[in-house]
């Protein structure tokens, strides 16, 4: 739904910013007739200098040959894991290789790892799977290149879901890893 609201405001700002601008054309000369009664001064009334109007100044359009879909960010996707287990599934390996380049880009950057489970388990037994989803994800990266020092982590357990209905494809979203950028070269944000 947020990539949806991004994707569809990213269009609106692109749309808004290209509208075609119409040629502004100058005003046609008055013909003689319609100048001399604008010149003449009504009776008993001194006639006062009339300004030159400038001529306005020509817009040219340019025609929009190419619109480019804004996507969402991949390293900001959230990598999910199987109910009460904390290994990198396969499904995740492409994630998490756009987030190590990502990191190859972004050489000042750090990024909080934040892991989360579903409602199922007890609140202890959540946190401490949320630190091992996050840990096995850190230890991931860390082995594709990515400093350790640039990676944080914290477990949130089940205390903020993504989806609260009680059903295996919700509880399945709420199974995650969630990358937050912390900062990137514009200097530290913590």
């Amino acid at each position: 739904m947020k990539r949806f609201f991004v994707l569809v405001l990213a269009l609106g700002f692109i749309f808004a910013g290209c509208a075609e601008k119409q040629a502004v054309k100058p005003e046609q000369p008055a013909t003689q007739e319609t100048a001399q009664k604008a010149a003449a001064p009504e009776p008993g009334k001194q006639a006062e200098p009339v300004a030159a109007k400038a001529e306005p100044k020509r817009v040219e359009t340019v025609p929009v040959t190419e619109v480019v879909e804004a996507k969402p960010v991949a390293a900001l996707e959230n990598i999910h894991f199987d109910f009460d287990k904390y290994d990198i599934r396969d499904d995740a390996k492409p994630t998490l290789k756009v987030v190590s380049d990502w990191f190859v880009k972004n050489k000042s950057a750090k990024m909080l790892l934040e892991g989360h489970c579903d409602e199922r388990g007890t609140n202890e037994y959540n946190l401490a799977l949320g630190e091992r989803r996050a840990k096995s994800t850190r230890d991931y990266l860390v082995s594709s290149g990515v400093g350790k020092d640039r990676l944080d982590m914290i477990s949130l357990g089940e205390e903020r879901p993504l989806c609260k209905e009680q059903t295996e494809e919700c509880w399945q979203k709420n199974r995650r890893v969630q990358f937050i950028i912390k900062n990137a070269s514009q200097g530290s944000r913590k």
